[in-house]
C-alpha cells in the first residue's frame, strides 16, 4: 500500500518532525561517502520553464526518492505557485512506492534546515543578528530554523514588497518582532547583520561583494535554479570561503557560482568545499573570527529524502494520511 500525504496532511505532521535533524545526518552521510546522489538533470518546459528530476537513495533509510520540481515564472502572471513539486518515495529493498508527498512545505523547510546547518558550522558563536534579504515564506522559515542554532536577537530585513514585509513581521514571535528592523535598501542588511540569507528570485545580483563584512557567515538561497540567475555577485562569491551543498549540482544549476566562475571572481577549477564534508568531519569549518563564509544552497533530493522519510514514519505512527493500492499484487502461486 501507497500513503499519499497531501499538503494539508503534511502541515498537520511537519511542526513534530525534526528537519534540522534530518537534514544534518543525512549531510553527514553525503560527506561521509555513506551516501551518494547524482546532479540533477534539466527538463526545459514551454517558454523560460524547467522542469528538474532530483533523485538519491539512502540505504541508511532503506529508501530512494525522486522530487520532480516545475519552475514556472509564468505562473507567476495566473495567480499560481511558480514552483510546484511531488515527492515519489520507494523502498530499496522492495522497490514498492512506499509513498507519494506533496512537495511544497518539505522543500521549503529542508532548504531552511540547509541553512541552519551551514550556519551551526560555518557563523560565529557569538552571531545574534539576523540579517534577511527578502520577506516571504522562506525568511520566516529561515528566521526558525537558524533561531534554533544561534541565539539570535535581532533581526534586519529588507523586501521590495511593504506587504510581503507586513506579513513577515505577523509571523514572527512578538519578542523577536520588536527587535526588528526593516532596511532601506539591500546594502543597509548586509552592512548590519552577522547572518545573512538572501531569499530572492533575483536574475541579477542584489549583493556586492564590497558590502560583505569581516566575519559574516552568508546563505545564498533564494536564485531559481538557472546557470544565468543569481544573488550574489562574483565579488561576494569569491571574497570569502566558499562551501556548496554539492559541488556537482552547483556546477550544473547555480547561477551564483557558475556567473562568478565566468567573471574569473572564483578560479574554475576551484576545489569545492561541500557542507556534508564540513559536518562529517573530513573538511574544516570556520576557521577564526574574522572569516567570511559563503554557503551557496542550491537545493539536494538528499534533503527532500530525509525529510520525507521522517515524515512518512509519523504518519503512521499518528494514521495520518490516505493508503491506496498503486499497483496489483500479484496472487501466490
Amino acid at each position: 500500500m501507497t500513503l499519499f500525504l497531501t499538503a494539508e496532511h503534511i502541515a498537520a505532521l511537519i511542526g513534530d518532525v525534526d528537519v534540522l535533524a534530518a537534514v544534518e545526518a543525512v549531510h553527514a552521510d553525503l560527506g561521509s561517502g555513506a551516501m551518494t546522489q547524482p546532479p540533477p538533470s534539466t527538463l526545459a518546459g514551454e517558454g523560460d520553464a524547467v522542469f528538474l528530476p532530483m533523485a538519491a537513495r539512502s540505504d541508511r533509510l532503506g529508501l530512494a526518492a525522486v522530487k520532480l520540481m516545475a519552475d514556472i515564472p509564468g505562473n507567476g502572471s495566473r495567480g499560481l505557485p511558480t514552483q510546484r513539486s511531488t515527492i515519489l518515495v520507494s523502498s530499496t529493498v522492495t522497490g514498492e512506492c512506499v509513498a507519494v508527498l506533496d512537495g511544497a512545505l518539505v522543500t521549503r523547510l529542508r532548504t531552511a534546515a540547509a541553512s541552519a546547518v551551514a550556519t551551526r558550522y560555518l557563523a560565529r558563536g557569538d552571531s545574534r543578528t539576523l540579517g534577511l534579504v527578502g520577506a516571504g515564506n522562506l525568511a520566516i522559515e529561515h528566521v526558525r530554523a537558524i533561531s534554533a542554532v544561534r541565539p539570535i536577537e535581532n533581526i534586519i530585513v529588507w523586501s521590495r514588497s511593504a506587504a510581503t514585509t507586513a506579513r513577515f513581521l505577523e509571523a514572527v514571535s512578538p519578542e523577536l518582532r520588536g527587535r526588528t528592523v526593516v532596511a532601506a535598501d539591500p546594502r543597509a542588511v548586509v552592512q548590519n547583520c552577522d547572518v545573512l540569507c538572501t531569499l530572492t528570485p533575483s536574475v541579477d545580483p542584489i549583493v556586492r561583494g564590497s558590502w560583505l563584512q569581516p566575519g559574516q557567515h552568508v546563505n545564498a538561497v533564494g536564485a531559481r535554479p538557472r546557470p544565468t540567475h543569481r544573488e550574489l555577485d562574483g565579488g561576494a562569491m569569491g571574497r570569502g570561503t566558499l562551501v556548496v551543498d554539492s559541488a556537482d549540482t552547483a556546477l550544473s544549476k547555480s547561477g551564483d557560482l557558475l556567473q562568478a566562475i565566468a567573471e574569473g571572481a572564483v578560479p574554475g577549477d576551484v576545489p569545492l568545499r561541500e557542507l556534508g564534508h564540513v559536518v562529517a568531519g573530513t573538511a574544516p569549518a570556520r576557521t577564526g573570527p574574522d572569516e567570511i563564509t559563503v554557503f551557496n544552497s542550491v537545493g539536494l533530493a538528499a534533503q527532500d529524502l530525509a525529510t520525507a522519510a521522517a515524515l512518512i514514519d509519523l504518519a503512521r505512527l499518528r494514521d495520518i494520511g490516505t493508503l491506496a493500492p498503486l499497483t496489483a499484487i500479484p496472487a501466490a502461486v
